[in-house]
C-alpha cells in the first residue's frame, strides 16, 4: 500500500492536490483529525485500499498539535506513509484567498466583527504552526508559481505516473434544427455542402451507409474542407492536453443530424482513433441502432 499525507498553509494547493490523487485512484480523505490518521491506515488495510491519501491541516483546530507526534508513532510502526508538504510564497497566498473570498482558518473576528488579525498575520501563524511536520515531510512542493494543470502535473509525475489522466474526445453530429450540443467544445457547421436529402435514393439512408458517404465526397469542396477541419483539430488537442483538460467534445452539424453531419463525424472519429487518441463517437439525431436479433435456441 502507498499512502499520502498531504499538508501544508491553507491556500497552496492541498485540495486541488487531494482531487488529482483520487483521479489517479487514490481513496482520498479531506480534513482528517491527526489522531484518526492510524484509523484510516487500519480501514485502508482492511478494506485492502492500494492507495491511499489524506488531508491534514490547520482546520483540525487544537486537535492539530498533536500531528507531529501521531506521524511520529505511525512511522514507528512501520507504515507505508510519505508526506508531502505544500507550500507557497506570502505573496502568493494573500492573492489567492483576495481570489476566492474565503476567509483564513486562523483569521478570528471579534464579537462586533472586528477582525482581530489580517490575512497576512493569520498565515504567519499558521506557518509557525507548521514548521515542526515541515521538517518531517518527504517531499516539498512550492506551488508558487504552477498553474493547477502544472500542479496536476506534478502530482501524478510524482505518485501515479501510470494513471496520468488522458483526454477522452467525443465527436458528435447533430442538426442544427435541433439545437446545439450543450457540452460543445468546438463546432463545425458543414451545411454548405451538397446534401442527400434531396436525392430520393438516399433520403431515407444516413451518413453511416456508404452511398451516403460517396455522394458528400462528390462535393468539391468537402476534401479542402475535412483537410482544414483536421488540421485545426490536430493542431488544438495536444494544447487542450498540455493544460489538463479531460473532456473535449466535438460538434459536427448539418440540418438535419443525418446525412453529412455523420459522414464527417465517423471520418473524423477514425482518423483520431489511427492517431492514437481515446474516442467516442455519438450521433445526437440519428434515432438508435436496433439491437441484434437474439439467437434462436437450437434446441
Amino acid at each position: 500500500m502507498r499512502f499520502v499525507v498531504i499538508t501544508g498553509p491553507s491556500g497552496a494547493g492541498k485540495t486541488l492536490a487531494l482531487h488529482s490523487f483520487e483521479d489517479a485512484g487514490y481513496y482520498a480523505v479531506d480534513n482528517l483529525p491527526p489522531c484518526l490518521l492510524p484509523d484510516l491506515l487500519a480501514f485502508c488495510r482492511e478494506t485492502n485500499q492500494e492507495r491511499g491519501a489524506v488531508v491534514i491541516d490547520t482546520r483540525s483546530g487544537p486537535a492539530f498539535a498533536d500531528f507531529p507526534a501521531v506521524i511520529r508513532t505511525v512511522r514507528a510502526t512501520a507504515a507505508p506513509l510519505e508526506m508531502l508538504f505544500l507550500d507557497a510564497s506570502d505573496s502568493a497566498l494573500v492573492q489567492r484567498y483576495k481570489e476566492t473570498r474565503r476567509p483564513h482558518p486562523l483569521r478570528r473576528v471579534t464579537p462586533v466583527g472586528v477582525p482581530e488579525r489580517g490575512i497576512l498575520e493569520a498565515i504567519h501563524q499558521e506557518r509557525a504552526s507548521l514548521e515542526s511536520i515541515r521538517t518531517l515531510s518527504d517531499h516539498i512542493l512550492d506551488t508558487s508559481a504552477l498553474t493547477p494543470s502544472q500542479l496536476r502535473e506534478a502530482i501524478h509525475a510524482t505518485y501515479a505516473q501510470e494513471t496520468r489522466p488522458g483526454l477522452l474526445i467525443t465527436v458528435v453530429s447533430f442538426g442544427f434544427k435541433h439545437g446545439l450540443p450543450v457540452d460543445a467544445d468546438l463546432v463545425f457547421d458543414v451545411r454548405f455542402l451538397i446534401n442527400p436529402h434531396y436525392v430520393p435514393a438516399l433520403k431515407n439512408l444516413d451518413g453511416r451507409d456508404a452511398r451516403v458517404a460517396a455522394y458528400v465526397h462528390q462535393d468539391a469542396v468537402t476534401a479542402p474542407f475535412q483537410a482544414k477541419m483536421e488540421d485545426l483539430v490536430g493542431f488544438a488537442l495536444p494544447q487542450y492536453q498540455r493544460e489538463g483538460k479531460a473532456y473535449l467534445t466535438i460538434a459536427i452539424g448539418c440540418t438535419g443530424g443525418r446525412h453529412r453531419s455523420v459522414v464527417l463525424a465517423e471520418e473524423l472519429a477514425a482518423r483520431l482513433r489511427k492517431d492514437g487518441y481515446h474516442v467516442a463517437l455519438q450521433h445526437r439525431d440519428l434515432p438508435p441502432e436496433p439491437p441484434l436479433p437474439e439467437s434462436e435456441d437450437p434446441s
